[in-house]
């Protein structure tokens, strides 16, 4: 089992930058995926962005350009960098890692951002 911890979420008006984190512990595996979902208000919980253990990434379309993941040398954190954000984006960010071995996920308890207009 592995446990997600997510840290970072803020609110900040609209053009502004947040840096979300997401610790990682427990039994981690070589080859894994972790990224981000956010799910706003009234709707479905939707894929941000991703990057594996050998640090491809992707996107969703809306935040290409404006966001970033990337992980740290130990690979047990990420990090979502989110610039130029708008109104839009307001929702509650989740981790998420996925153990490609044996296809299993895991998630953190979800961070707000919230981005004034």
């Amino acid at each position: 089992q592995v446990h997600l911890v997510e840290s970072g979420g803020d609110l900040v008006q609209a053009g502004g930058s947040l840096r979300l984190s997401c610790s990682a512990s427990g039994i981690i595996s070589r080859i894994n995926v972790m990224g981000w979902y956010r799910q706003a208000p009234g709707k479905q919980r939707d894929l941000v962005g991703s990057i594996t253990s050998t640090g491809a990434t992707t996107y969703v379309d809306s935040v290409k350009g404006r966001f970033t993941i990337s992980r740290d040398n130990a690979k047990t954190t990420v990090y979502l960098q989110m610039n130029s954000l708008k109104p839009e984006d307001t929702a509650v960010y989740y981790c998420y890692y996925r153990d490609q071995v044996v296809l299993r996920d895991n998630w953190g308890q979800g961070t707000q951002v919230t981005v004034s207009s």
